[in-house]
């Protein structure tokens, strides 16, 4: 007899499979009542629900600067872009991000994410990076 940390017996592991089953064959929900599918992504759900948020791509200042915040929380600041650009990685942060990060001034310290997103967007849109 098995002695595990398992919630559930044998049988309704069977049963559960059973009911998936449909749905793993067709690669698409087989359930009747709506209630049961998932909801779609509204028109105004941030992109970062899309995919990683990269400056040239958004445009957005409230998206880049969310994806910046989740990646780099309150710790990394104040901070330089070297320092940024380490928890960026360490964190596996998408390499558009990356980059947007080493077109900045390299002496420049940032207090928050607000205002590293704002000095990513001017970079980006200036189209120059300043070293």
């Amino acid at each position: 007899m098995q002695r595990g940390s398992d919630r559930l017996s044998v049988h309704r592991d069977d049963e559960m499979k059973h009911e998936l089953q449909g749905m793993l064959r067709s690669g698409h929900p087989t359930r009747t009542e709506e209630w049961h599918d998932p909801e779609p992504s509204a028109d105004d759900d941030l992109e970062v629900a899309g995919g990683p948020v990269a400056p040239g791509t958004s445009g957005s200042l409230e998206s880049v600067r969310l994806e910046l915040a989740r990646r780099l929380g309150r710790t990394a600041f104040p901070a330089g872009p070297a320092e940024l650009i380490r928890a960026l990685r360490h964190d596996n942060a998408p390499d558009a991000l990356v980059a947007s990060l080493e077109r900045l001034p390299h002496k420049t310290r940032y207090a928050n994410a607000q205002a590293l997103a704002e000095a990513v967007l001017e970079v980006a849109g200036s189209g120059t990076g300043r070293s």
